[in-house]
């Protein structure tokens, strides 16, 4: 039923995403705090906690997307270089 998630980026990119999700999402909740009004501060902090989580997780689903679709395009192209018809 459930699939296990392979790690799709590595030990250092994750440091990166959990260190630039930390700091972006300091970044925010304090400036939240000072406009409270601006709604655009809540989707910059839930795209914190996202790379925060990606980092922990080290599981990137935009990089998994792009890694699909290269190796279906490659698929294709074997297949029509196989078969040109």
């Amino acid at each position: 039923m459930f699939r296990r998630i392979k790690p799709n980026i590595g030990i250092l990119n994750a440091l990166v995403r959990i260190t630039a999700g930390f700091t972006m999402l300091s970044f925010c909740t304090i400036r939240a705090l000072k406009r409270p009004y601006s709604e655009t501060n809540v989707l910059w902090i839930i795209i914190g906690a996202m790379k925060v989580a990606e980092g922990i997780v080290r599981f990137c689903p935009v990089t998994a997307l792009v890694q699909q679709t290269m190796q279906e395009d490659d698929q294709q192209e074997r297949d029509q270089a196989i078969n040109p018809s």
